[in-house]
Protein backbone atom coordinates (compact mmCIF):
# COMPACT_ATOMS: atom_id res chain seq x y z
CA UNK A 1 0.00 0.00 0.00
CA UNK A 2 1.37 3.38 -0.98
CA UNK A 3 0.94 6.41 1.20
CA UNK A 4 0.91 10.01 0.00
CA UNK A 5 4.33 11.60 -0.37
CA UNK A 6 5.16 15.23 0.30
CA UNK A 7 5.88 17.09 -2.91
CA UNK A 8 9.34 18.62 -2.89
CA UNK A 9 9.33 20.38 -6.28
CA UNK A 10 6.82 23.12 -5.42
CA UNK A 11 6.46 26.39 -7.26
CA UNK A 12 6.15 29.17 -4.66
CA UNK A 13 5.05 31.91 -7.06
CA UNK A 14 1.27 31.15 -6.98
CA UNK A 15 1.30 31.01 -3.18
CA UNK A 16 3.20 34.27 -2.85
CA UNK A 17 0.87 35.93 -5.37
CA UNK A 18 -2.19 34.70 -3.43
CA UNK A 19 -0.78 36.04 -0.16
CA UNK A 20 0.03 39.39 -1.79
CA UNK A 21 -3.49 39.62 -3.22
CA UNK A 22 -4.93 38.77 0.19
CA UNK A 23 -2.81 41.50 1.79
CA UNK A 24 -3.92 44.10 -0.74
CA UNK A 25 -7.60 43.17 -0.37
CA UNK A 26 -7.35 43.14 3.43
CA UNK A 27 -5.74 46.59 3.40
CA UNK A 28 -8.42 47.96 1.08
CA UNK A 29 -11.30 46.55 3.13
CA UNK A 30 -9.85 47.63 6.48
CA UNK A 31 -9.11 51.20 5.37
CA UNK A 32 -12.31 51.78 3.36
CA UNK A 33 -14.61 54.41 4.80
CA UNK A 34 -18.37 54.27 4.45
CA UNK A 35 -20.94 56.97 5.05
CA UNK A 36 -23.42 56.47 7.84
CA UNK A 37 -26.59 54.71 6.63
CA UNK A 38 -29.34 57.20 5.89
CA UNK A 39 -32.28 54.86 6.48
CA UNK A 40 -35.88 55.71 5.67
CA UNK A 41 -38.02 58.54 6.93
CA UNK A 42 -40.92 57.71 9.22
CA UNK A 43 -43.93 56.58 7.20
CA UNK A 44 -41.96 56.37 3.94
CA UNK A 45 -42.60 53.55 1.51
CA UNK A 46 -39.66 51.19 1.39
CA UNK A 47 -40.77 49.85 -1.99
CA UNK A 48 -40.92 53.34 -3.47
CA UNK A 49 -37.41 54.05 -2.23
CA UNK A 50 -36.13 50.79 -3.69
CA UNK A 51 -37.79 51.65 -7.01
CA UNK A 52 -36.10 55.05 -7.16
CA UNK A 53 -32.74 53.53 -6.20
CA UNK A 54 -33.12 50.65 -8.65
CA UNK A 55 -33.47 53.03 -11.58
CA UNK A 56 -30.75 55.30 -10.14
CA UNK A 57 -33.20 58.17 -9.60
CA UNK A 58 -32.09 58.86 -6.04
CA UNK A 59 -31.55 62.56 -6.86
CA UNK A 60 -35.19 62.95 -7.98
CA UNK A 61 -36.55 60.88 -5.10
CA UNK A 62 -38.68 62.68 -2.51
CA UNK A 63 -37.35 60.15 0.02
CA UNK A 64 -34.00 59.78 1.71
CA UNK A 65 -33.02 56.28 0.64
CA UNK A 66 -30.11 53.92 0.68
CA UNK A 67 -28.30 52.98 -2.53
CA UNK A 68 -29.79 49.58 -3.36
CA UNK A 69 -28.72 49.40 -7.00
CA UNK A 70 -25.46 47.56 -6.41
CA UNK A 71 -27.12 45.06 -4.08
CA UNK A 72 -29.83 44.28 -6.62
CA UNK A 73 -27.32 43.85 -9.43
CA UNK A 74 -25.10 41.58 -7.32
CA UNK A 75 -28.07 39.43 -6.31
CA UNK A 76 -29.26 39.29 -9.93
CA UNK A 77 -25.85 38.07 -11.12
CA UNK A 78 -25.65 35.41 -8.40
CA UNK A 79 -29.18 34.17 -9.10
CA UNK A 80 -28.50 34.11 -12.84
CA UNK A 81 -25.36 32.04 -12.29
CA UNK A 82 -27.31 29.66 -10.03
CA UNK A 83 -30.04 29.29 -12.65
CA UNK A 84 -27.50 28.63 -15.40
CA UNK A 85 -25.80 26.02 -13.21
CA UNK A 86 -29.12 24.33 -12.44
CA UNK A 87 -30.00 24.18 -16.13
CA UNK A 88 -26.56 22.78 -16.95
CA UNK A 89 -26.88 20.09 -14.28
CA UNK A 90 -30.45 19.19 -15.24
CA UNK A 91 -29.80 18.89 -18.97
CA UNK A 92 -29.90 15.34 -20.27
CA UNK A 93 -27.22 14.10 -22.55
CA UNK A 94 -28.30 12.67 -25.89
CA UNK A 95 -28.45 8.90 -25.92
CA UNK A 96 -27.47 8.76 -22.28
CA UNK A 97 -29.02 7.08 -19.30
CA UNK A 98 -31.84 8.94 -17.54
CA UNK A 99 -30.51 8.15 -14.06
Amino acid sequence: MNRPRLAEDLDLLPGVAALALFGVLAAVFLTAGFDAPAGFEAGASVMEGIGYALFDLVDQSPLVTEGFLFAFLAIAIVLDAALDGAILLARREEGGDES
